[in-house]
Protein backbone atom coordinates (compact mmCIF):
# COMPACT_ATOMS: atom_id res chain seq x y z
CA UNK A 1 0.00 0.00 0.00
CA UNK A 2 1.16 3.51 -0.83
CA UNK A 3 2.27 5.94 1.85
CA UNK A 4 -0.24 8.73 2.42
CA UNK A 5 0.06 12.01 4.29
CA UNK A 6 -2.70 12.19 6.91
CA UNK A 7 -3.74 15.08 9.13
CA UNK A 8 -5.31 14.75 12.58
CA UNK A 9 -6.90 18.07 13.60
CA UNK A 10 -7.02 18.66 17.36
CA UNK A 11 -8.38 21.11 19.88
CA UNK A 12 -5.72 23.72 20.66
CA UNK A 13 -3.43 22.48 23.40
CA UNK A 14 -3.79 18.77 22.61
CA UNK A 15 -1.35 18.55 19.69
CA UNK A 16 1.47 16.88 21.66
CA UNK A 17 -0.92 14.27 23.07
CA UNK A 18 -2.29 13.44 19.63
CA UNK A 19 1.25 13.21 18.21
CA UNK A 20 2.15 10.71 20.94
CA UNK A 21 -0.97 8.67 20.14
CA UNK A 22 0.02 8.60 16.48
CA UNK A 23 3.54 7.42 17.34
CA UNK A 24 2.14 4.80 19.74
CA UNK A 25 0.16 3.40 16.80
CA UNK A 26 3.48 3.02 14.98
CA UNK A 27 3.24 5.93 12.52
CA UNK A 28 5.76 8.67 11.77
CA UNK A 29 4.76 12.23 12.61
CA UNK A 30 5.82 14.73 9.96
CA UNK A 31 4.84 17.93 11.75
CA UNK A 32 3.05 19.10 14.90
CA UNK A 33 1.46 22.54 14.46
CA UNK A 34 -1.27 24.55 16.16
CA UNK A 35 -4.45 22.50 15.89
CA UNK A 36 -3.09 19.69 13.71
CA UNK A 37 -0.71 16.74 13.58
CA UNK A 38 0.50 15.55 10.17
CA UNK A 39 1.70 11.97 9.88
CA UNK A 40 2.51 9.30 7.33
CA UNK A 41 0.61 6.03 6.96
CA UNK A 42 -1.28 3.87 4.49
CA UNK A 43 -4.92 2.87 3.95
CA UNK A 44 -4.77 0.62 7.03
CA UNK A 45 -3.58 3.64 9.03
CA UNK A 46 -6.83 5.40 8.10
CA UNK A 47 -8.78 2.59 9.75
CA UNK A 48 -6.60 2.34 12.84
CA UNK A 49 -6.31 6.09 13.40
CA UNK A 50 -10.08 6.54 13.22
CA UNK A 51 -10.65 3.69 15.66
CA UNK A 52 -7.91 4.52 18.17
CA UNK A 53 -7.16 8.26 18.35
CA UNK A 54 -8.71 9.54 21.57
CA UNK A 55 -7.72 13.22 21.34
CA UNK A 56 -7.97 13.95 17.58
CA UNK A 57 -11.09 15.48 16.02
CA UNK A 58 -10.85 13.82 12.59
CA UNK A 59 -8.52 11.96 10.24
CA UNK A 60 -7.99 13.76 6.92
CA UNK A 61 -6.16 12.69 3.76
CA UNK A 62 -3.85 15.49 2.64
CA UNK A 63 -4.11 15.95 -1.13
CA UNK A 64 -1.73 18.88 -1.41
CA UNK A 65 -0.43 22.16 -0.07
CA UNK A 66 0.62 25.30 -1.98
CA UNK A 67 0.79 29.10 -1.96
CA UNK A 68 -2.27 30.84 -3.42
CA UNK A 69 -2.76 34.61 -3.58
CA UNK A 70 -5.14 34.76 -6.58
CA UNK A 71 -8.22 32.79 -7.53
CA UNK A 72 -6.55 31.69 -10.77
CA UNK A 73 -3.66 30.29 -8.76
CA UNK A 74 -6.06 28.51 -6.39
CA UNK A 75 -7.96 27.00 -9.33
CA UNK A 76 -4.95 25.78 -11.32
CA UNK A 77 -3.06 24.34 -8.34
CA UNK A 78 -6.19 22.62 -7.01
CA UNK A 79 -6.91 21.16 -10.44
CA UNK A 80 -3.36 19.78 -10.62
CA UNK A 81 -3.90 17.53 -7.58
CA UNK A 82 -4.68 13.78 -8.04
CA UNK A 83 -8.35 13.91 -7.03
CA UNK A 84 -9.26 10.84 -9.08
CA UNK A 85 -6.90 8.74 -6.94
CA UNK A 86 -9.57 9.05 -4.27
CA UNK A 87 -12.86 10.31 -5.68
CA UNK A 88 -14.82 7.86 -7.87
CA UNK A 89 -17.19 8.81 -10.67
CA UNK A 90 -20.40 8.57 -8.59
CA UNK A 91 -19.05 10.30 -5.47
CA UNK A 92 -20.63 13.15 -3.55
CA UNK A 93 -17.87 15.72 -2.96
CA UNK A 94 -18.98 18.91 -1.18
CA UNK A 95 -16.41 21.54 -0.21
CA UNK A 96 -15.98 23.43 3.06
CA UNK A 97 -13.16 25.23 4.82
CA UNK A 98 -11.84 28.46 6.26
CA UNK A 99 -9.52 31.36 5.47
CA UNK A 100 -7.37 33.24 8.00
CA UNK A 101 -4.84 36.03 7.35
CA UNK A 102 -4.97 35.35 3.59
CA UNK A 103 -5.55 37.49 0.51
CA UNK A 104 -8.25 35.04 -0.56
CA UNK A 105 -10.49 35.82 2.41
CA UNK A 106 -13.91 35.01 0.92
CA UNK A 107 -14.74 31.45 2.01
CA UNK A 108 -17.76 31.08 -0.37
CA UNK A 109 -15.60 32.17 -3.33
CA UNK A 110 -12.84 29.72 -2.33
CA UNK A 111 -15.42 26.93 -2.01
CA UNK A 112 -16.75 27.67 -5.48
CA UNK A 113 -13.29 27.83 -7.09
CA UNK A 114 -12.11 24.58 -5.45
CA UNK A 115 -15.31 22.76 -6.40
CA UNK A 116 -14.99 23.92 -10.02
CA UNK A 117 -11.33 22.84 -10.16
CA UNK A 118 -12.09 19.35 -8.80
CA UNK A 119 -14.98 18.94 -11.27
CA UNK A 120 -12.72 19.89 -14.17
CA UNK A 121 -10.09 17.37 -13.03
CA UNK A 122 -12.65 14.59 -12.71
CA UNK A 123 -14.14 15.43 -16.12
CA UNK A 124 -10.76 14.67 -17.68
CA UNK A 125 -10.60 11.28 -15.96
CA UNK A 126 -14.18 10.07 -16.33
CA UNK A 127 -15.16 11.77 -19.64
CA UNK A 128 -18.27 13.19 -17.97
CA UNK A 129 -19.82 16.63 -18.34
CA UNK A 130 -22.03 16.27 -15.25
CA UNK A 131 -21.68 14.44 -11.92
CA UNK A 132 -24.87 13.42 -10.12
CA UNK A 133 -23.03 12.93 -6.79
CA UNK A 134 -25.30 10.16 -5.48
CA UNK A 135 -22.57 7.82 -4.26
CA UNK A 136 -20.31 7.69 -1.18
CA UNK A 137 -19.41 11.01 0.46
CA UNK A 138 -15.94 12.49 0.06
CA UNK A 139 -16.02 15.72 2.04
CA UNK A 140 -13.34 18.06 0.69
CA UNK A 141 -11.86 20.40 3.28
CA UNK A 142 -9.55 23.34 2.72
CA UNK A 143 -7.64 25.69 4.96
CA UNK A 144 -6.12 28.96 3.85
CA UNK A 145 -3.71 30.37 6.40
CA UNK A 146 -1.29 33.16 5.55
CA UNK A 147 -1.86 32.46 1.83
CA UNK A 148 -0.97 28.77 2.18
CA UNK A 149 -3.74 26.46 0.97
CA UNK A 150 -4.07 22.90 2.27
CA UNK A 151 -6.53 20.58 0.49
CA UNK A 152 -7.84 17.49 2.28
CA UNK A 153 -10.54 14.80 2.23
CA UNK A 154 -12.27 13.82 5.46
CA UNK A 155 -12.16 10.07 6.22
CA UNK A 156 -14.13 10.23 9.48
CA UNK A 157 -17.56 11.69 8.75
CA UNK A 158 -18.87 12.80 12.11
CA UNK A 159 -16.14 14.15 14.39
CA UNK A 160 -14.14 11.59 16.34
CA UNK A 161 -15.40 13.07 19.60
CA UNK A 162 -18.75 11.49 18.75
CA UNK A 163 -18.02 8.03 20.14
CA UNK A 164 -21.63 6.89 19.93
CA UNK A 165 -22.34 6.47 23.64
CA UNK A 166 -23.65 9.94 24.39
CA UNK A 167 -27.06 10.03 22.71
CA UNK A 168 -28.16 12.48 25.39
CA UNK A 169 -26.09 15.08 27.22
CA UNK A 170 -26.52 17.66 29.95
CA UNK A 171 -26.64 21.40 29.29
CA UNK A 172 -22.90 22.03 28.89
CA UNK A 173 -21.27 18.73 27.89
CA UNK A 174 -17.51 18.34 27.85
CA UNK A 175 -16.20 17.14 24.50
CA UNK A 176 -15.11 13.51 24.69
CA UNK A 177 -11.69 14.22 23.14
CA UNK A 178 -10.97 16.82 25.84
CA UNK A 179 -12.17 14.49 28.61
CA UNK A 180 -9.83 11.77 27.33
CA UNK A 181 -6.98 14.30 27.24
CA UNK A 182 -7.59 15.29 30.86
CA UNK A 183 -7.30 11.64 31.92
CA UNK A 184 -4.19 11.11 29.79
CA UNK A 185 -2.54 14.23 31.26
CA UNK A 186 -3.12 12.97 34.80
CA UNK A 187 -1.11 10.43 36.81
CA UNK A 188 -4.10 8.07 36.97
CA UNK A 189 -3.55 4.46 36.05
CA UNK A 190 -5.96 1.50 36.29
CA UNK A 191 -6.00 0.28 39.87
CA UNK A 192 -5.63 3.77 41.31
CA UNK A 193 -8.69 5.41 42.92
CA UNK A 194 -10.55 7.88 40.70
CA UNK A 195 -13.33 10.37 41.49
CA UNK A 196 -15.17 12.88 39.32
CA UNK A 197 -17.45 14.90 41.65
CA UNK A 198 -19.03 16.89 38.78
CA UNK A 199 -19.64 14.04 36.34
CA UNK A 200 -22.48 15.68 34.36
CA UNK A 201 -23.30 13.23 31.56
CA UNK A 202 -20.42 10.95 32.61
CA UNK A 203 -17.89 11.87 29.95
CA UNK A 204 -14.73 11.91 32.09
CA UNK A 205 -15.47 8.63 33.95
CA UNK A 206 -16.44 6.93 30.67
CA UNK A 207 -13.32 8.08 28.84
CA UNK A 208 -11.20 6.93 31.80
CA UNK A 209 -12.87 3.52 31.71
CA UNK A 210 -12.27 3.20 27.96
CA UNK A 211 -8.59 4.00 28.56
CA UNK A 212 -8.34 1.66 31.56
CA UNK A 213 -9.83 -1.28 29.63
CA UNK A 214 -7.90 -0.34 26.45
CA UNK A 215 -11.11 -0.06 24.43
CA UNK A 216 -10.67 1.81 21.13
CA UNK A 217 -12.94 4.88 21.36
CA UNK A 218 -14.25 4.47 17.81
CA UNK A 219 -15.00 0.76 18.07
CA UNK A 220 -18.79 1.09 18.24
CA UNK A 221 -19.31 3.73 15.53
CA UNK A 222 -19.17 4.00 11.75
CA UNK A 223 -16.87 6.11 9.55
CA UNK A 224 -17.58 7.60 6.15
CA UNK A 225 -14.49 5.99 4.56
CA UNK A 226 -15.91 2.53 5.26
CA UNK A 227 -17.81 3.09 1.99
CA UNK A 228 -14.74 4.00 -0.05
CA UNK A 229 -13.21 1.71 -2.65
CA UNK A 230 -9.74 3.04 -1.76
CA UNK A 231 -10.05 1.68 1.80
CA UNK A 232 -11.13 -1.97 1.36
CA UNK A 233 -13.65 -3.45 3.79
CA UNK A 234 -11.22 -6.21 4.77
CA UNK A 235 -8.88 -3.54 6.21
CA UNK A 236 -11.69 -2.25 8.41
CA UNK A 237 -12.48 -5.81 9.50
CA UNK A 238 -8.81 -6.41 10.30
CA UNK A 239 -8.52 -3.14 12.28
CA UNK A 240 -11.68 -3.85 14.30
CA UNK A 241 -10.52 -7.41 14.99
CA UNK A 242 -7.20 -6.06 16.26
CA UNK A 243 -9.01 -3.56 18.49
CA UNK A 244 -11.30 -6.24 19.95
CA UNK A 245 -8.30 -8.47 20.70
CA UNK A 246 -6.56 -5.66 22.61
CA UNK A 247 -9.41 -5.05 25.05
CA UNK A 248 -8.41 -5.88 28.62
CA UNK A 249 -11.51 -7.87 29.56
CA UNK A 250 -10.17 -8.67 33.03
CA UNK A 251 -9.06 -5.14 33.86
CA UNK A 252 -9.17 -4.50 37.60
CA UNK A 253 -10.12 -0.90 38.41
CA UNK A 254 -13.09 1.15 39.48
CA UNK A 255 -14.12 4.74 38.86
CA UNK A 256 -16.50 6.86 40.93
CA UNK A 257 -18.56 9.73 39.61
CA UNK A 258 -21.08 11.95 41.32
CA UNK A 259 -23.24 14.97 40.63
CA UNK A 260 -25.59 17.04 42.74
CA UNK A 261 -28.19 16.88 39.92
CA UNK A 262 -30.18 13.61 39.98
CA UNK A 263 -30.87 13.88 36.22
CA UNK A 264 -27.15 14.17 35.50
CA UNK A 265 -26.38 11.14 37.68
CA UNK A 266 -29.05 9.09 35.90
CA UNK A 267 -27.72 10.25 32.51
CA UNK A 268 -24.17 9.25 33.45
CA UNK A 269 -25.32 5.73 34.32
CA UNK A 270 -27.21 5.48 31.03
CA UNK A 271 -24.23 6.66 28.97
CA UNK A 272 -21.83 4.31 30.80
CA UNK A 273 -24.12 1.45 29.85
CA UNK A 274 -24.23 2.59 26.21
CA UNK A 275 -20.42 2.74 26.21
CA UNK A 276 -20.22 -0.80 27.60
CA UNK A 277 -18.17 0.25 30.64
CA UNK A 278 -20.83 0.26 33.37
CA UNK A 279 -19.01 -2.54 35.23
CA UNK A 280 -16.10 -0.15 35.90
CA UNK A 281 -18.12 2.88 37.01
CA UNK A 282 -20.25 3.73 40.04
CA UNK A 283 -22.33 6.91 39.83
CA UNK A 284 -24.09 8.56 42.76
CA UNK A 285 -26.15 11.67 43.31
CA UNK A 286 -24.04 13.66 45.77
CA UNK A 287 -23.00 17.26 46.42
CA UNK A 288 -19.26 17.79 46.24
CA UNK A 289 -19.15 18.30 50.03
CA UNK A 290 -20.06 14.64 50.58
CA UNK A 291 -17.48 12.90 48.39
CA UNK A 292 -15.19 10.53 50.28
CA UNK A 293 -12.88 7.56 49.81
CA UNK A 294 -11.08 5.01 51.95
CA UNK A 295 -8.18 4.95 49.48
CA UNK A 296 -5.03 6.74 50.58
CA UNK A 297 -3.91 7.63 47.04
CA UNK A 298 -5.95 8.52 43.98
CA UNK A 299 -6.97 11.15 41.43
CA UNK A 300 -9.80 13.65 41.28
CA UNK A 301 -10.39 14.74 37.68
CA UNK A 302 -13.26 17.13 37.10
CA UNK A 303 -14.87 19.85 35.01
CA UNK A 304 -16.84 21.97 37.51
CA UNK A 305 -19.22 24.75 36.42
CA UNK A 306 -17.48 27.88 35.10
CA UNK A 307 -20.14 30.50 35.82
CA UNK A 308 -20.25 31.84 32.27
CA UNK A 309 -23.78 33.22 32.65
CA UNK A 310 -24.38 36.65 34.15
CA UNK A 311 -25.26 36.39 37.82
CA UNK A 312 -23.61 32.99 38.37
CA UNK A 313 -20.09 34.18 39.19
CA UNK A 314 -20.57 34.67 42.95
CA UNK A 315 -22.24 31.28 43.26
CA UNK A 316 -19.44 29.59 41.32
CA UNK A 317 -16.75 31.29 43.37
CA UNK A 318 -18.46 30.02 46.51
CA UNK A 319 -18.41 26.52 44.99
CA UNK A 320 -14.66 26.81 44.30
CA UNK A 321 -14.02 27.81 47.91
CA UNK A 322 -16.04 24.80 49.04
CA UNK A 323 -14.01 22.56 46.71
CA UNK A 324 -10.82 23.87 48.30
CA UNK A 325 -12.04 22.84 51.74
CA UNK A 326 -13.36 19.44 50.62
CA UNK A 327 -10.25 18.52 48.63
CA UNK A 328 -8.07 19.10 51.72
CA UNK A 329 -9.39 15.71 52.91
CA UNK A 330 -7.62 14.20 49.90
CA UNK A 331 -4.20 15.59 50.78
CA UNK A 332 -2.34 12.55 49.39
CA UNK A 333 -4.33 12.58 46.15
CA UNK A 334 -3.65 14.40 42.88
CA UNK A 335 -6.36 16.52 41.34
CA UNK A 336 -6.96 18.02 37.93
CA UNK A 337 -9.55 20.76 37.54
CA UNK A 338 -10.64 22.38 34.27
CA UNK A 339 -12.20 25.84 34.36
CA UNK A 340 -12.24 29.10 32.44
CA UNK A 341 -12.35 31.17 35.65
CA UNK A 342 -9.09 33.13 35.71
CA UNK A 343 -9.13 33.58 39.50
CA UNK A 344 -9.83 29.93 40.30
CA UNK A 345 -6.70 29.47 42.46
CA UNK A 346 -7.61 32.48 44.60
CA UNK A 347 -10.99 30.98 45.50
CA UNK A 348 -9.78 27.38 45.70
CA UNK A 349 -7.17 28.55 48.19
CA UNK A 350 -4.15 26.83 46.69
CA UNK A 351 -1.83 27.55 43.80
CA UNK A 352 -1.61 24.79 41.21
CA UNK A 353 1.65 22.90 40.77
CA UNK A 354 1.16 23.28 37.03
CA UNK A 355 -1.31 24.91 34.64
CA UNK A 356 -2.02 23.91 31.06
CA UNK A 357 -4.00 26.04 28.62
CA UNK A 358 -6.73 24.07 26.87
CA UNK A 359 -9.84 24.94 24.87
CA UNK A 360 -13.31 23.61 25.66
CA UNK A 361 -14.80 24.30 22.24
CA UNK A 362 -13.91 27.97 21.63
CA UNK A 363 -13.66 28.73 25.34
CA UNK A 364 -10.14 29.21 26.70
CA UNK A 365 -9.66 27.22 29.91
CA UNK A 366 -6.85 26.14 32.20
CA UNK A 367 -6.26 22.65 33.54
CA UNK A 368 -5.11 23.24 37.12
CA UNK A 369 -2.89 20.33 38.16
CA UNK A 370 -2.17 19.52 41.81
CA UNK A 371 0.27 16.67 42.39
CA UNK A 372 0.00 14.48 45.45
CA UNK A 373 2.91 12.41 46.82
CA UNK A 374 3.88 9.28 44.93
CA UNK A 375 2.44 6.14 46.54
CA UNK A 376 4.98 3.52 47.70
CA UNK A 377 5.69 0.77 45.20
CA UNK A 378 3.68 -2.42 45.55
CA UNK A 379 5.37 -5.78 46.07
CA UNK A 380 4.69 -6.69 42.46
CA UNK A 381 6.25 -3.43 41.22
CA UNK A 382 9.32 -3.95 43.41
CA UNK A 383 9.74 -7.52 42.10
CA UNK A 384 9.47 -6.23 38.52
CA UNK A 385 12.00 -3.47 39.19
CA UNK A 386 14.44 -5.96 40.78
CA UNK A 387 14.04 -8.28 37.80
CA UNK A 388 14.80 -5.40 35.41
CA UNK A 389 17.90 -4.45 37.43
CA UNK A 390 19.15 -8.03 37.30
CA UNK A 391 18.58 -8.09 33.54
CA UNK A 392 20.61 -4.88 33.14
CA UNK A 393 23.45 -6.29 35.29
Amino acid sequence: MAQIELIAPTLFGLEALTAKEVRDLGYETISVEDGRVTFRGDEYAICRANLWLRTAERVLVKLGEFEATTYDELFEKTKALPWFDWIPEDAEFPVKGYSLKSKLFSVPDCQSIIKKAVVEKLKQKYNQTWFEEKGPRYQIQFSLFKDKATLMIDTSGEGLHKRGYRENANEAPLRETLAAAMVMLSVWKPGKAFIDPFCGSGTIPIEAALIGANIAPGLEREFVSQNWDRVPKDLWWKARKEAHEQIKNNADFHIYGSDIDPKAAALSKENASLAGVEEYITIKQLPVAEIQSQEEYGCIICNPPYGERLGEIKEIEKLYRQMGQVFKKFDTWSYYILTSHEKFEDHFGKKADKKRKLYNGMLKCDLYQYFGPKPPKTSAELRMQNAENLTIL
